[in-house]
């Protein structure tokens, strides 16, 4: 495919490293240093303007910005007939996305959102046990996800909550939202508290969410700006065993799978652990999907449906904030 890049920070440069075999024609962001970076690297075209991005002579778009502008470019792209995968959260409100998803719908446009996590093996794995029954019918989840921030954190665009739309409830909170949801189905808001504990500004640092299914089950997630040492946690607790996740490599350390299979005397389980100390291919093997969707149709793992549902939660716990 011909592909246009529009972000080309952190996360836009880990998209593009992840459209191996795809040509990318233009990259674009208003920063000149960092779109001529990325442009070198892919020997595509530098714009600083995202219309000259998404009318280049391209078959999709990945969008890459910070939350305010994924919906608008992202719309905007669809109306031209570009396929597009769009970074977490989708946007700002769940409006941002249903919007992107009724016009995708409306012109046969494939729209992803870029909930990589999914594509994790370690979490993929679970799923497929879960799927398979290995733990019987979920009773439970438990996640926490967080980081400790850095210098200068609280100048950076995701404490304007015009731009971010909110704070780590949006940023890695929006992640565990994702997953309990790919594990339970459609959830409810049960208790959420979005709290500022540490970080001066506008938007909450920590995140506190009790999510319900219409089973009954329990989705307890907790994502911090305030976790000193970087944590990635993700426990499904079934009626005959139990998967862990932990970490997600780099600095969250080795990921890890662990099933722990009850025996039919109960007493301790039965384990078996799975580690993937290879690098991060989660965005590789999600951009994967997002070509396979296009050209195969094969269903998309995590769409702009995701999410819709993932902002209508975030947007109701931070309605229920004072």
């Amino acid at each position: 495919m011909r592909l246009a890049i529009v972000g080309c920070g952190l996360i836009g440069a880990k998209r593009a490293a992840a459209a191996v075999g795809h040509e990318i024609v233009t990259v674009c962001d208003i920063d000149s240093a960092r779109r001529e970076a990325l442009a070198r690297e892919t020997s595509a075209r530098a714009v600083a303007d995202w219309r000259d991005a998404i009318e280049a002579d391209i078959d999709a778009a990945v969008i890459a910005t910070p939350h305010d502008s994924l919906a608008p470019i992202a719309l905007a792209a669809v109306e031209a007939g570009r396929h597009v995968l769009i970074e977490k959260p989708g946007g700002r409100r769940a409006e941002d996305a249903r919007l992107i998803t009724e016009a995708a719908q409306r012109r046969g446009i494939i729209a992803k959102v870029g909930f990589n996590h999914r594509f994790h093996p370690a979490i993929a794995k679970a799923k497929a046990l879960a799927t398979e029954g290995a733990v019987g019918p979920i009773m439970f989840l438990r996640g926490r996800y967080g980081h400790g921030g850095r210098l200068g954190y609280e100048k950076e665009w995701r404490f304007d909550p015009k731009i971010s739309g909110g704070g780590e409830l949006i940023d890695q909170g929006s992640h565990l939202i994702d997953l309990a949801r790919w594990f339970l189905g459609d959830l409810t808001v049960a208790f959420g508290f979005a709290p500022r504990y540490f970080w001066s500004g506008q938007v909450d640092d920590n995140c506190f969410l009790a999510l319900t299914s219409a089973a009954g089950q329990l989705a307890w997630l907790h994502a911090s700006w305030t976790e000193w040492k970087n944590q990635f946690s993700l426990e499904i607790m079934g009626r005959t065993g139990k998967l862990a996740i932990d970490g997600l490599g780099g600095s969250y350390g080795v990921e890890r799978l662990t099933y722990h299979r009850m025996l039919p005397q109960m007493g301790p389980p039965e384990i078996r652990q799975w580690e993937y100390p290879l690098p991060d291919r989660s965005f590789a093997d999600e951009f994967a999907n997002f070509v396979a969707a296009i050209e195969q149709g094969v269903p998309l793992i995590g769409d702009s449906h995701d999410a819709v549902a993932v902002l209508e939660i975030i947007q109701s716990v931070y309605e229920r904030m004072p």
